[in-house]
C-alpha cells in the first residue's frame, strides 16, 4: 500500500472506530441517546497564506461519523475567514464525533484543492476554539484555529432510530454559472456571459430537509427499457466513454467555486421568485421577473439535493441525457422530471403589465424523464416533500407586504393538461417576452419532447439528441 493510501486509511480509522463503538453498544442492547444538533461554523483565525500573490480562499468539509457531510462556501482572500454557516442534523448519537477539514480553493475541480489542516470535535454543547492540525508534524503549529458553537437537545422524532443523521436545514442554495459549458453545447457564437443568456448557462442546487422520511427506500432506477439510457448505463466501452463525458460535464456545471452565488432560503417568506431567481446578481428589472421557461430537475438520492436548470435547446444539446447530466450518471435518484412556473389561470390569461408580486403563482411539476421514467404513483410524495421544504401556500408572517407561498400542481407526463400548460408557457415566452424559439423547449403537439412509458419506449418514437423521445404530433 502506498504512503498516500496509508495516510488516508489512518485518517479514516478514528471515524470508523467511533462508528464501530456505536454499533457495538447497540448490538449489546445499550440504547444510545439521540440528540438534535445545531452547529454554527463561525470562522477561523491565523490560517496560513496559500497563494503566492494572494491570500487564502478557504472552505471546509465537515463530516459526522462518515454518515453525513456539509460543505461550506468559499471565503475568498482571507487568513481570518468568516463563514457563519449553520448546520442542523436530527437524531445523532451522543457518541458521535465530527471531523472538519479546511481547504484552500484552487479553481478547477475539488481534486486540485490544497489541504490546510483539520480537527476533530465531539458534539458537546458550547462555544469553542479548536486548533487546526496540519497533515504533517512540521506544520501542526501554524495552521490556525476555528471557532464553533454547538447546541443540542434530545431528539423527539417518533421514528428517530429509523432516520439517524437526518439533515434538518437550513435550506441552502448555490447557483453555478457555467458559460463555457453553455457555449460548447449551444453551438452558437453568441456571448454566453451576457445577461440575456445568463440563465441558460446556470444550474441551481438546493439542499432539502428530511428527504428520506418522504421517499423511504423507494428510488427511481435508470430505465432499462430506454435505449438512450442503455447507451449511458451499459457495460461496454462506448457506454463508459459516454458516462465519462457526461460526468465531466456535471463537474463543470456544479463545480464548487468561489464565484458561485450562494445563500439560505428564508423559510418564513418563500416565493417562487426567491427559488427561480436564487443567486441572481442582475439589477432589478425584467430579468428579475418570473421567466416562462421549462426546467429539468432531479432530486438526488446521493446528497438529497434538488438540482435543476433550464431545459431550452441551447443548453446541454450534445449530451446523451439532461437528467443523467444533472444526476452525475447516478444509477438511481429519488425522482426526476421537469417543472415550469405559471400564474394561476395560466400564461394564456396573464398580462405583462401586472406585477409578479401581486399574482398567485403555481409550480407545475411532472415526471417527464426518459432516463429514469419515474413512477407516477410517487407524484403525491414529491409534492409533500416540496411543501415541507418550501412551505407552499404559506404567507409571510414577518412582513405583510411580502406575498409568500405558491401552489404546486402535479401532472403525469402523459397528461394532456401538462402538454397544454407547457405550450402556453412556450408561446408566452416567444410571443410576449421575445425569447428565441430555439431557447425554449417545444411541445409535443408543436414539437414538445414527450416520454412514453417504459413498456412502450422500444416500439414507439425516435430518440432525439438529448436522449429523450420526440413523437412529433401525437395521434
Amino acid at each position: 500500500m502506498s504512503t498516500k493510501a496509508l495516510k488516508k486509511q489512518k485518517r479514516s480509522t478514528k471515524n470508523l472506530e467511533d462508528f464501530l463503538l456505536t454499533a457495538k453498544l447497540e448490538d449489546m442492547g445499550v440504547e444510545i441517546p439521540l440528540v438534535d444538533v445545531e452547529i454554527q461554523f463561525i470562522g477561523a483565525l491565523g490560517l496560513p497564506k496559500m497563494d503566492i500573490f494572494g491570500s487564502t480562499d478557504a472552505y471546509f468539509v465537515a463530516t459526522i461519523d462518515d454518515r453525513t457531510s456539509f460543505v461550506s462556501h468559499v471565503a475568498r482572500n482571507s487568513l481570518a475567514p468568516v463563514w457563519n454557516e449553520v448546520w442542523r442534523v436530527k437524531n445523532v448519537p451522543v457518541t458521535a464525533s465530527m471531523v472538519v477539514e479546511i481547504f484552500h480553493k484552487v479553481e478547477g475541480s475539488r481534486a486540485t484543492d490544497t489541504a490546510i489542516g483539520k480537527f476533530r470535535s465531539r458534539l458537546v454543547p458550547g462555544t469553542k476554539e479548536v486548533k487546526i492540525k496540519g497533515r504533517h508534524l512540521s506544520l501542526r503549529k501554524s495552521r490556525g484555529a476555528c471557532w464553533l458553537k454547538i447546541d443540542s437537545e434530545p431528539s423527539t422524532m417518533v421514528q428517530k432510530h429509523e432516520f439517524k443523521y437526518l439533515f434538518d436545514g437550513p435550506i441552502r442554495f448555490t447557483r453555478h454559472f457555467s458559460p463555457m459549458v453553455g457555449y460548447l453545447t449551444s453551438g452558437r457564437p453568441t456571448d454566453p456571459s451576457s445577461s440575456k443568456d445568463a440563465r441558460l448557462y446556470s444550474t441551481w442546487k438546493f439542499s432539502l430537509k428530511g428527504v428520506p422520511t418522504f421517499f423511504r427506500d423507494v428510488h427511481q432506477s435508470w430505465n432499462t427499457n430506454y435505449s438512450a439510457a442503455q447507451k449511458i448505463f451499459g457495460h461496454g466501452a462506448a457506454s463508459h466513454a459516454i458516462r465519462g463525458i457526461t460526468q465531466a460535464g456535471h463537474r463543470m456545471l456544479y463545480a464548487h467555486s468561489g464565484s458561485n452565488a450562494y445563500g439560505i432560503l428564508d423559510e418564513q417568506a418563500v416565493t417562487l421568485t426567491s427559488i427561480l431567481n436564487a443567486g441572481s446578481t442582475t439589477p432589478k428589472g425584467s430579468n428579475e421577473r418570473i421567466k416562462p421557461a421549462v426546467y429539468t430537475y432531479v432530486i438526488s438520492s446521493e446528497d438529497n439535493t434538488l438540482r435543476f436548470s433550464e431545459t431550452g435547446t441551447a443548453f446541454c444539446i450534445d449530451f446523451a441525457s439532461k437528467h443523467a447530466l444533472q444526476s452525475n450518471c447516478a444509477q438511481h435518484v429519488w425522482y426526476a422530471g421537469e417543472f415550469h412556473p405559471r400564474p394561476v389561470g395560466g400564461w394564456e390569461n396573464f398580462s405583462e403589465e401586472v406585477g409578479d408580486e401581486v399574482v398567485e403563482w403555481e409550480l407545475v411539476v411532472d415526471n417527464n424523464s426518459g432516463t429514469y421514467a419515474p413512477d407516477e404513483k410517487m407524484l403525491p410524495t414529491v409534492r409533500e416533500c416540496l411543501e415541507y421544504n418550501f412551505g407552499l401556500g404559506r404567507h409571510s408572517t414577518t412582513n405583510s407586504n411580502i406575498r409568500g407561498g405558491f401552489g404546486v400542481v402535479m401532472y403525469d407526463r402523459e397528461d394532456e393538461r401538462l402538454v397544454q400548460s407547457r405550450e402556453a408557457c412556450r408561446r408566452y415566452a416567444v410571443n410576449v417576452r421575445g425569447t428565441a424559439s430555439t431557447k425554449v423547449s417545444t411541445s409535443s403537439r408543436s414539437g414538445l419532447t414527450v416520454v412514453k412509458r417504459r413498456d412502450s419506449l422500444d416500439s414507439v418514437g425516435e430518440e432525439s439528441v438529448d436522449g429523450s423521445v420526440n413523437f412529433g404530433t401525437l395521434q
